[in-house]
C-alpha cells in the first residue's frame, strides 16, 4: 500500500470495544480475557461472545466460537467480520474458514500468534490493529496465570 492511502479504521477500533468489552467481562468471571464479535457485511452486530472455558468447564467454548455460537444460523457468513481481541487460535481459524468469514480484525499478535497468517493465504482478509489495550490485559492475565494460560494454548 502506497503511503498515500489512509485507511481509516475507526469502524474496527469501535467494533473491537465490543470484543473487549466480552474480554474484560470474562476476566471478571475468572475466565481467559479473550472477547469477539461478529458482524454481519451490513455492519450489524450478529453476535458477540467471550472465552467461557473455565466458567463452562467446556474446552471448545473460545471467545470467537461464542460469538459465532450467539450469531446463530446465518444464511451465508460470506462478507461477515470477526472482530477478536487476540489473534485467532487454529481451532477458531478453523472456523473462519469452513464457513467463509470475509474479514477478521485482531486486537492483537504479540502474546499469542495463531493462524491469522493461514487465514490470509487463503483469501481472509485480516486486519491487525496492535492495540495496547489488548496487549497490556494479555500480558497481564499471561503473568498473573500461566498454568491456565499454557492450557488454554495447548501447551
Amino acid at each position: 500500500m502506497s503511503d498515500h492511502v489512509r485507511i481509516d479504521r475507526t469502524r474496527d477500533r469501535e467494533r473491537l470495544a465490543t470484543a473487549v468489552e466480552e474480554a474484560r467481562a470474562g476476566l471478571a468471571e475468572g475466565g481467559i480475557p479473550i472477547g469477539a464479535a461478529l458482524y454481519a457485511p451490513d455492519g450489524t452486530p450478529l453476535g458477540r461472545g467471550r472465552n467461557r472455558r473455565v466458567q463452562d468447564g467446556d474446552p471448545s467454548t473460545h471467545a470467537e466460537t461464542a460469538a459465532f455460537r450467539n450469531a446463530g444460523r446465518q444464511r451465508s457468513y460470506r462478507g461477515t467480520t470477526m472482530v477478536t481481541t487476540l489473534s485467532p487460535c487454529w481451532y477458531c481459524s478453523g472456523l473462519v474458514r469452513q464457513f467463509g468469514i470475509s474479514r477478521v480484525v485482531i486486537g492483537e499478535a504479540r502474546t499469542f500468534h495463531g493462524g491469522h497468517d493461514w487465514l490470509a493465504e487463503h483469501g481472509v482478509e485480516i486486519v491487525l490493529l496492535d492495540d495496547a489495550e489488548c496487549v497490556a490485559m494479555m500480558r497481564d492475565f499471561i503473568e498473573k496465570n500461566p498454568a491456565l494460560w499454557n492450557e488454554d494454548i495447548g501447551e
